[in-house]
């Protein structure tokens, strides 16, 4: 299939999840809520690198060095309480409807130049969809760089793959397995990466590829069941970006989503997801069901 990236566009978000539920892309400027967001952001990072430039820090720090201050800076920004302050407004921007749209913690991530540091605590996410690690096929990834990003450190979209089957290893996937097995130890790997994941099991023709470059602060939205990669950065400068995801209540209860090709993971990340008005977790009788169908093998 065809991606169409959507600039700036004015469609209401029920018309937009539809689109982007079939893997059409949407891409806004900076607006005041993410500008908000990403300042927060870089004074947290600018505070932990201690007048360093963090983009391009790696050059001279030891690699060891930069995942200790990566493993103490992410968890920061993660559960930070003005992360729940802003990014509702990040998503009130957008149109979207407070008391029906949950979102899950905001992650801080980096992709460093030159394979510097690709594993752990700043892994470099091969092929994959997001639906591979338990998420729901309503989710719509939310994604801000938080300095200037060039084609060369961004990420990719390999949309010939949207509506196609890859062989992958999501079956051996268990999220609540992953969570208390190998969340926590990201850090602990510096030099490889030994956690199981789902990853394709044949090969992936990478070209052609979309790759969307927004100004700092801009706004990157796309279904989380879109077969997706970070680019090998060799940039010269680490990137820093924020993603965090979310899902509308009314589609997570009538299964309205992007359709399951080739996930056959166990579990479900809807837990995470708590209700932008008022921060109100996620129904527990929709978690228990998605884990249900997932048990049976019902998308």
């Amino acid at each position: 299939m065809m991606t169409a990236v959507f600039s700036n566009s004015a469609v209401p978000d029920d018309r937009r999840r539809e689109l982007l539920y079939q893997g059409e892309v949407f891409v806004y400027s900076a607006s005041p809520a993410t500008t908000e967001l990403v300042g927060f952001a870089r004074e947290l990072i600018e505070d932990a690198f201690g007048g360093r430039d963090p983009e391009t820090a790696q050059h001279d720090m030891d690699v060891e060095e930069f995942a200790k201050l990566l493993a103490d800076l992410k968890p920061r920004f993660i559960h930070h309480p003005e992360c729940k302050r802003l990014l509702p407004m990040v998503v009130a921007e957008r149109g979207c409807d407070l008391g029906q749209t949950y979102f899950d913690v905001p992650r801080l991530r980096t992709s460093t130049s030159d394979d510097y540091l690709v594993s752990g605590i700043s892994y470099a996410f091969h092929p994959h969809r997001d639906c591979w690690y338990s998420a729901p096929f309503s989710q719509v990834n939310w994604w801000l760089p938080i300095y200037p990003v060039v084609p060369e450190n961004v990420m990719a979209f390999h949309p010939k793959y949207f509506d196609r089957p890859v062989r992958n290893g999501s079956a051996g996937y268990d999220y609540a397995e992953w969570n208390r097995t190998s969340r926590l130890s990201a850090a602990a790997h510096v030099r490889s990466d030994t956690r199981v994941q789902p990853r394709p099991e044949e090969p992936i023709e990478l070209e052609p590829q979309v790759r969307v470059v927004p100004e700092a602060g801009g706004l990157l939205m796309f279904s989380g069941a879109q077969l997706h990669s970070t680019v090998p950065n060799t940039s010269g400068r680490t990137r820093f970006s924020i993603d965090f995801r979310t899902v509308h209540l009314g589609d997570v209860r009538a299964r309205r989503g992007a359709p399951n090709v080739d996930a056959r993971c166990t579990g479900t990340t809807l837990r995470d997801f708590v209700r932008c008005a008022d921060l109100a977790p996620m129904p527990e009788d929709l978690a228990l069901d998605y884990e249900a169908a997932a048990l049976a093998g019902v998308s």
